[in-house]
């Protein structure tokens, strides 16, 4: 029995790896928007070499906000069907070396991030400072319904803004963009909370695992998800229209992107629990890169139909007030 004990106590170099979860790096591909549209924008946009600077602090500052995520939802995460199994869960994880790694972590993504230019390094703290407010009592807004998803999805607008300011001196991305970007990834986490609660089955045990579905049901978790869906796709649409007419031909698609992505969490032990591995829905990633490359090509199409409607509309129209 001691043994036993002993063994479930030690931590290996493997487990403080696990809790930093690089595997969720992926997440960080929301930079590069913000990259490309400075890129376009911007004439004097910098090379390449500050965005990957810029991605590899993104990384180490997300790990640093995930290493104390991972240790405080230990106990939590025992009453979840798979997350048990992590380390923490299994008490394997000591507090001085979790401190140890978040404060190693912070730092190397902070002194990475002040050499590129003072907005990245601003956006680079704000991202830290999300990552307290989420996690640490006595605010801990992960524990709040509703407040636990808008709080952690603003991580998106921050990434854009970091993607953004890596590469340019211009202050802030489109606000339009901006708040797009926040709904959008709040419609990803209600999303993923939805699928959560489905799959455990239980709301006892679910607000057991996570205080916030306590004020949940299945039915708001999803209507909720809906209305950052329309939130999301407004403010979208404003940015579209806004700065170039062309983007208007992309807004189908990316309605069709909400549309699949909601079906994904639909199905039993959905890919939308773990959004990190969406790769497993390769059609849906083909999509993706269909999307982007679209979007991508319509900064460069001039089409003059549609400047034309646009010049001929009703609010073009002298004679209206």
């Amino acid at each position: 029995m001691k043994t036993a004990q002993r063994s479930r106590g030690m931590g290996t170099i493997a487990d403080y790896v696990a809790i930093a979860r690089p595997d969720h790096w992926l997440k960080n591909i929301f930079m590069l928007p913000g990259a490309a549209l400075a890129y376009v924008i911007d004439p004097q946009a910098g090379s390449v070499l500050p965005l990957l600077a810029g991605i590899v602090a993104t990384c180490l500052t997300a790990s640093a906000n995930y290493t104390i995520n991972e240790y405080l939802d230990g106990q939590s995460d025992r009453f979840h069907p798979t997350k048990s199994s992590r380390p923490t869960a299994q008490g394997r994880i000591r507090l001085p070396l979790v401190l140890a790694q978040y404060l190693a972590l912070a730092g190397l993504g902070l002194g990475i991030a002040s050499r590129l230019n003072p907005m990245f390094f601003y956006a680079s703290i704000a991202l830290l400072v999300m990552g307290i407010l989420y996690n640490v009592e006595p605010i801990r807004t992960k524990d709040r319904t509703y407040l636990d998803v808008l709080s952690e999805s603003v991580n998106n607008p921050i990434r854009l803004t970091l993607g953004w300011a890596a590469v340019t001196t211009i202050v802030l991305p489109p606000v339009s963009l901006i708040l797009s970007y926040w709904m959008g990834g709040a419609y990803l986490m209600a999303i993923k909370r939805y699928a959560e609660y489905r799959m455990i089955g239980d709301p006892e045990r679910a607000g057991l695992y996570r205080k916030s579905f306590r004020g949940y049901s299945e039915t708001s978790i999803f209507l909720s998800a809906f209305f950052y869906a329309l939130t999301s796709v407004f403010f979208l649409g404003i940015f579209l229209i806004k700065y170039r007419i062309e983007f208007i031909i992309s807004f189908p698609f990316f309605a069709l992107l909400f549309a699949w992505y909601q079906h994904i969490a639909l199905r039993p032990q959905s890919t939308a629990m773990n959004p990190e591995k969406l790769y497993l829905e390769p059609r849906f990633m083909a999509y993706v890169a269909f999307l982007v490359i679209l979007v991508a090509a319509l900064f460069f199409i001039d089409i003059p139909g549609l400047n034309y409607l646009m010049e001929h509309s009703a609010a073009r129209d002298p004679r209206l007030p």
